[in-house]
């Protein structure tokens, strides 16, 4: 059986795509949480299950470990095919890639600005420029996917896959920090949210004892 190894629900950016990989793959699963930050989180990363990577999400997969949530996509569409992460149109599986990569390496500003607190929302305050391009850059992407390849339902390339997989938390940024988004964006961040796997993560989230005081600041 797969386990995944993550970080705490209500922080965790990256534990949240690896999570949603492994439920999107239908394998089961065991899921294996530890609090960052404490010392429970330095013993992982010294001697336990995080000593190889150091970083979650880490899948263990029959003696195999793969981290990074890109990586986890990737084995988990050989263990099960792709069609449960990837369009089948040559095209449209171009785009879903690209976007997904872009996701996984770009967007700074609107990582260290927003960071991700599922369990608050605060209001809407100026954003420095550089934020509001990555935001401009995101939903320029989004509009292309859904306007190309979306057909008639919610998702970016017709079926949820894995482009909606890594770009799931920065639909809850954009409700934490309440930016505003055109109606196609903001209809897509609805959709988004209330997906069932990604409405497990969140209602999971809500019950977690611990609390990071660096993730629990609204920005300046």
């Amino acid at each position: 059986m797969l386990e995944i190894v993550i970080g705490n629900k209500a922080y965790s950016s990256w534990s949240m795509r690896g999570w949603l990989a492994v439920k999107q793959s239908g394998l089961p699963f065991t899921e294996t949480l530890i609090p960052m930050w404490t010392p429970e989180w330095d013993a992982a990363r010294a001697t336990g299950p995080l000593a190889l990577s150091g970083k979650v999400p880490t899948l263990i997969d029959d003696g195999l470990t793969v981290w990074d949530s890109l990586a986890i996509v990737e084995h988990l569409a050989e263990r099960v095919g792709p069609a449960p992460f990837w369009p089948a149109d040559p095209a449209a599986r171009a785009l879903a890639r690209s976007i997904a990569a872009e996701m996984h390496s770009a967007y700074p500003d609107l990582r260290r600005h927003c960071g991700m607190n599922v369990r608050r929302v605060y209001p809407a305050t100026p954003l420095p420029d550089a934020v509001q391009a990555d935001i401009d850059r995101i939903i320029h992407l989004w509009t292309e996917a859904r306007t190309r390849f979306g057909g008639d339902g919610p998702w970016l390339f017709g079926t949820y896959g894995a482009a909606d997989i890594l770009f799931a938390p920065v639909a809850t940024r954009f409700r934490t920090y309440s930016i505003a988004l055109p109606p196609v964006a903001e209809a897509y961040v609805t959709a988004l949210l209330a997906h069932p796997h990604v409405a497990d993560w969140l209602a999971a989230a809500q019950t977690e004892p611990w609390f990071v005081d660096k993730y629990e600041v609204a920005p300046a």
